[in-house]
């Protein structure tokens, strides 16, 4: 099996090729991985807690400078050309793959960021629609890649904040920070505390014996189709109905479960279930920060399951495949927890599996899970990966 670097090193490689035949020049190489979230789903735009890692595959841009003020953008993984106008950008979505990097560029110069015009060449290792953050990567290695093209300095942490507006307001999805941040600041074997609120974060690593299993259910998920968008207001209804009894509220990341439990019954059930998700999570959160400091895995394993439950039950997020994926791994000896990770509705579920037991939770779960559905999982493995940033052959 080719090693991470290898492999790193034929992309740029072929890009370097496909850049050179596309647009006749060199081309400077950056990348930026998605990621999987151990635990702390839809807690980050709650100002919550969140627990992400970096994973081992990537957005690739491949950059070269223009003399006007055009960015010209080639996807190879839709075979499609894009223009984009520096001096004639909207925030209006065209509902198409460029309204990420015509996003990313509007938010830059918002903030004061004078582009140069750019030829570009991008490609995605992450599979589109799997809740692996196929969007956050390409935002993030477009804001990087724009940035260093026009001489830039590059703030990681305003970076991910104005990625992250670029989904907001241009692509429409209400997205939390929680995926642009782990993109832009993931470390090397190390799952990343993150405080939405304030941004402070933790690093704790990820035992060297331990791999993230990532089972794509192919159940394609839109987080901008609207339920996602959705969970948000239902989540914002349920501080409004808090605040008269609770006027300190900000954000339910403010509220202590023995407050829901005393003043949800105010609440009409369904948004009480939502804040039950987002208050009990954000308490998973911290005891999973624990937990892996003390490579206590079968506790964090547990509170995973339980994440995964008020999911499916609270939050109503999750899908047959996504249940049937955390089933089949937990037959798997080995396996030490297994969730769905993401926004749901389809896409991936994480597993923390032991180095050893690799192979047959591959085998046992892609066997078991298309005998059942007739669809063909992908299930990848990966170490926790480095955050954004130039790639060099």
């Amino acid at each position: 099996m080719e090693t991470k670097t290898l492999v790193e090193t034929k992309i740029v490689a072929e890009l370097q090729i496909g850049f050179r035949q596309r647009y006749g020049t060199q081309a400077r190489m950056y990348r930026a991985p998605g990621r999987v979230n151990l635990i702390g789903e839809h807690t980050d735009y709650n100002d919550g807690f969140v627990m992400p890692v970096a994973i081992e595959l990537s957005v690739w841009v491949a950059i070269a400078p223009r003399d006007d003020r055009k960015l010209v953008v080639y996807s190879e993984n839709f075979s499609e050309r894009a223009e984009i106008e520096l001096d004639e950008m909207d925030s209006r979505p065209r509902r198409h793959w460029s309204d990420y990097v015509q996003g990313v560029a509007f938010m830059l110069q918002k903030a004061g960021y004078a582009l140069r015009g750019a030829n570009m060449l991008i490609r995605g290792e992450v599979p589109i629609g799997s809740g692996l953050s196929s969007s956050a990567a390409i935002e993030v290695a477009t804001g990087f890649a724009l940035l260093e093209n026009s001489g830039l300095p590059v703030d990681r942490v305003e970076l991910a904040k104005l990625c992250r507006r670029a989904e907001n307001e241009v692509v429409g999805a209400r997205v939390g920070i929680m995926d642009q941040f782990v993109s832009c600041c993931g470390q090397t074997g190390q799952a990343l505390m993150l405080d939405c609120r304030s941004l402070d974060y933790r690093l704790r690593p990820i035992p060297p014996d331990v791999r993230l299993g990532i089972c794509n259910t192919m159940v394609k998920h839109d987080v901008a189709s609207g339920k996602y968008n959705t969970r948000q207001a239902e989540c914002e209804e349920g501080v409004r109905g808090l605040f008269p009894r609770l006027p300190h509220v900000r954000a339910l990341r403010d509220v202590r479960i023995e407050e829901l439990d005393r003043y949800g019954s105010d609440l009409p059930q369904t948004i009480y279930k939502r804040c039950r998700h987002v208050v009990t999570e954000n308490a998973r959160v911290r005891y999973a920060t624990t937990a892996l400091e003390k490579a206590d895995l079968a506790t964090l394993g547990r509170l995973m399951a339980e994440s995964h439950l008020s999911l499916k039950n609270d939050y109503e997020v999750s899908c047959p495949e996504l249940d049937l994926m955390v089933e089949l791994a937990g037959q798997v000896e080995g396996v030490y927890g297994a969730r769905m990770t993401g926004g749901g509705f389809g896409g991936s579920t994480v597993n923390l599996v032991d180095k050893r037991s690799v192979a047959d939770f591959r085998r046992s779960v892609a066997n078991a899970y298309e005998k059942t559905t007739g669809l063909s999982p992908q299930i990848l493995t990966s170490a926790a990966a480095g955050g954004a940033g130039e790639a060099r052959a």
